[in-house]
């Protein structure tokens, strides 16, 4: 991931004061409402998570798939699939037949190429290889209804100061799936306070340039948000290291709709013990089930140690 730049830090301590109390509800709410709709819209794309049909694992041994052409296997050379005759895949507009290597893919990097049907994402999670493929008519994804969340309230919009570390801080943190773990440069934490309590969350790099990311825990975990993450996105901290934690767009991860997600869990610092009633909450799919969204254990033959 990209570092940050170093951001400087205000002298004053955060106060937890609504970042645009001034703010219209009726502009507030439309705005909120704008960028809910345009993130369903997103995790609900013909290819996005909710497409996923499963999530393999590949070893040294070739092995075969339901519904995923070619026989597939990875090594010191990364990923090598063989195709038999009549199988094929789409790479890059391009029907490839035979044998072909994807070479070593970079963790968190992956290829997508076309299957009949669908796509398949060959990628790297955790130091391991992985498949998954993507189908557009996925029960999950064609029956999706949106996701619940606490109404937007400018309560949840709060002001706080971006802290650099002296240098970024490689953090091991769990996954969705229970034995594997993924390592983030970790460039700084957030502080800001709750009702007077004041809080800190260890940031990791967002999308863009000098933006952060942060992945917690709070009170509701587990009650009325997922339990095991959610993700709040914070735009790049002004030259006085002051930011908008905006808890209103807190959302959840894949893993919180799939089985078939490696998604991270917060680094143990950031297990808020307040109770943060935005955002995002337990999407339906997992309430109708009944499933408490724990990480599950990962099948281990021919896995890495």
């Amino acid at each position: 991931m990209t570092r940050t730049h170093p951001h400087g830090t205000s002298e004053s301590a955060p106060t937890g004061t609504p970042a645009n109390a001034g703010q219209q509800d009726d502009t507030f709410v439309q705005e909120w409402r704008q960028w809910h709709r345009a993130h369903e819209q997103a995790l609900a794309d013909p290819h996005g998570f909710l497409a996923v049909t499963g999530l393999h694992w590949l070893t040294g041994q070739p092995q075969r798939f339901a519904g995923v052409p070619g026989q597939w296997q990875t090594g010191p050379d990364g990923v090598v699939v063989d195709l038999a005759g009549g199988e094929e895949i789409t790479i890059d507009g391009r029907a490839v037949t035979g044998r072909y290597g994807f070479g070593p893919i970079e963790e968190r990097g992956g290829v997508t190429v076309g299957i009949d049907g669908g796509v398949l994402e060959v990628a790297r999670r955790g130091g391991h290889d992985i498949l998954r493929p993507r189908h557009p008519d996925n029960p999950l994804r064609t029956a999706f209804r949106g996701t619940p969340a606490y109404p937007p309230s400018v309560r949840w919009v709060l002001s706080g100061r971006y802290v650099p570390f002296e240098s970024p801080r490689p953090t091991t943190v769990g996954a969705a799936v229970e034995g594997l773990q993924h390592v983030y440069d970790a460039p700084g934490r957030v502080e800001f306070a709750v009702d007077g309590v004041p809080l800190s969350l260890t940031a990791f790099n967002g999308r863009s340039p000098g933006s952060l990311l942060v992945l917690f825990t709070d009170a509701t975990s587990g009650v009325t948000t997922y339990a095991a993450n959610r993700s709040l996105a914070v735009d790049a901290p002004d030259e006085r290291g002051t930011v908008t934690v905006d808890f209103n767009r807190a959302t959840n991860l894949p893993c919180a709709y799939t089985d078939f997600a490696t998604c991270p869990l917060p680094p143990a610092e950031n297990r808020l013990s307040v109770a943060i009633e935005a955002g995002e909450k337990i999407p339906y799919e997992r309430l109708a089930a009944g499933d408490p969204a724990q990480p599950s254990p990962a099948p281990t033959t021919g896995r890495k140690s």
